[in-house]
């Protein structure tokens, strides 16, 4: 089983990447997606995007990370992917899961669902644009309004020649309202010989296992349960493993938290208040001590504002 850590744009950056990958169980990051519209972007914003590109496109703990691009031109697409990979990127990956609005309005992510043909033109450029020795991959869902399309999705994958798939096993009109419909997946696995990541409602290991289960997958990938729960990669290798496993005590993740946002603070000082106030309502679904710091921090703009309410949160 590999566990790969997803793409969540404006929440998995670098920082909260090196996070994760530090405390373990991961095998693979990607980024938060490049937007692509008709150029070719200069070096610097793929590094801006994925600054593992400096130390061999890995997080410090050695975990590889892929980069992430969406869009729907092929040639530009084709044109970045190119010159990510020159960058030294070990891995090119296309969105088309996104199920954004605004994302969508713009016939990025998600949308381009709905034209199959495109999809297989889009990764076709990709992937001839790039090394053979770099993989390139995908990530979709199982349709835009339906999954009533999901086949030809999958043969629109397969025509494309790439090296590997990630389902988000509910469509565009679902978002992000549980069920997840991770039966569904298996059909691609039936019907592609490459490998399929299940994603979408994976928070515990019990659905971990549910999930790799009726999807037949081997491998899964962890969004919003990995950043609520920033133990839970290794807690389901462990049960995987038939090992006990004690998660992470309240204590040591308000530690991480706040040098992490420490961290932040100093790097990024405009962004740390509002990402750790982010950070802190994913972690409230699993520790209702997050709750209760949120609720002492939550009116304060800044990193520095709110390092006042600290001396409270390991409480």
């Amino acid at each position: 089983m590999q566990i790969m850590l997803a793409p969540m744009e404006g929440v998995v950056d670098a920082p909260m990447r090196d996070f994760l990958t530090q405390i373990g169980g991961y095998d693979r990051c990607v980024t938060e997606f490049i937007r692509v519209v008709d150029n070719t972007y200069p070096d610097h914003v793929f590094s801006r995007f994925c600054p593992e590109l400096a130390t061999g496109g890995r997080t410090a703990a050695g975990v590889p990370v892929h980069i992430q691009l969406l869009g729907s031109n092929p040639e530009a697409m084709a044109s970045n992917a190119r010159q990510a990979a020159k960058l030294g990127a070990l891995g090119i990956d296309i969105n088309f899961g996104c199920p954004s609005k605004t994302v969508n309005q713009r016939d990025g992510g998600s949308a381009v669902l709905r034209e199959p043909a495109r999809m297989t033109r889009i990764l076709c450029a990709v992937r001839d644009a790039v090394p053979a020795d770099t993989p390139v991959s995908a990530k979709i869902r199982l349709g835009y309004e339906h999954a009533d399309d999901f086949s030809a999705i999958i043969a629109a994958i397969k025509r494309s020649g790439i090296d590997e798939l990630c389902v988000h096993a509910r469509t565009k009109k679902h978002g992000y309202k549980p069920p997840a419909y991770w039966t569904r997946v298996a059909e691609a696995r039936q019907q592609l010989g490459i490998p399929v990541i299940v994603n979408g409602e994976i928070w515990t290991p019990a659905q971990a296992r549910q999930a790799r289960s009726e999807s037949t997958c081997q491998d899964i990938m962890l969004g919003r349960g990995a950043v609520a729960y920033p133990d839970l990669a290794r807690h389901i290798r462990a049960e995987d493993a038939g090992e006990s496993y004690m998660p992470m005590a309240w204590p040591v993740i308000a530690d991480k938290v706040y040098q992490q946002a420490l961290t932040l603070h100093q790097t990024m000082p405009r962004y740390a208040g509002m990402r750790t106030k982010q950070w802190l309502r994913y972690l409230s679904q699993r520790y209702p001590e997050a709750q209760a710091t949120f609720e002492r921090v939550k009116r304060h703009k800044t990193f520095e504002d709110m390092r006042g309410s600290w001396c409270e949160y390991s409480a």
